[in-house]
């Protein structure tokens, strides 16, 4: 029965063909392991996606119910503290990977021509990356998260010395208001949750669709 559920399916998915083509790609001898932080990323946000997906099951996106209900996902949702923690403690391996990858990059020079393409989409994700950090840093709302939020925000004042009043309007775009408040948070977590999932998939694609016609000759 196992053997005809794989027959069936290989008819359809062509499963052995994908490996065979896999398994026959060339690899320089001088690849190492220094080349593996790009999947390391990867896998992270797969693990982000995943887990995040699961909080948002128990958590609310309110001033008032925001804390709390991170609390509830800690010490009463079962195995909530694992997902938390490997939600949160993913992210920051995430970033930290993500700052070699793009130092290995750079140092060995794999951003030259042809490859411009994938070093534009890998700043992308960079940004989307930092971005995923930003806002979901504030979504416990505690006292971290909420002086974390009213900080970040206030960065784009800066943009006064450039326009008058181009950074009060960008504050309040962002904040939703003067100040920190419920429409700041909504922002925040409709951003990391909906918006921000979007931009890495699409750069993701380019990228690897691009370099698999590109044979790596670093």
């Amino acid at each position: 029965m196992n053997q005809s559920f794989y027959d069936w399916c290989e008819e359809r998915l062509e499963f052995q063909s994908i490996a065979d083509d896999i398994l026959s790609k060339f690899v320089p001898p001088h690849v190492n392991i220094f080349y593996c932080f790009g999947g390391i990323v990867l896998t992270s946000f797969i693990f982000q996606g995943v887990t995040g997906f699961a909080l948002t099951i128990y958590y609310r996106p309110t001033v008032v119910e925001a804390f709390s209900s991170v609390q509830l996902i800690l010490y009463h949702v079962n195995v909530g503290w694992f997902i938390r923690s490997f939600h949160r403690w993913s992210s920051s391996i995430m970033l930290l990977v993500l700052i070699l990858h793009i130092g290995r990059v750079y140092l060995t020079g794999g951003f030259k021509q042809p490859r411009e393409l994938i070093w534009i989409t890998g700043v992308i994700l960079a940004v989307c990356t930092a971005s995923f950090g930003v806002t979901g840093y504030s979504l416990p709302w505690d006292q971290v998260g909420y002086w974390a939020c009213k900080i970040v925000t206030s960065v784009p004042e800066a943009l006064d010395n450039l326009f008058r009043g181009l950074g009060k309007i960008a504050v309040v775009l962002i904040r939703g208001g003067f100040s920190v408040s419920q429409s700041t948070l909504t922002r925040f977590y409709s951003i990391h949750t909906f918006v921000l999932p979007h931009h890495p998939l699409h750069s993701l694609s380019t990228g690897i669709n691009y370099s698999c016609s590109h044979q790596v000759n670093n």
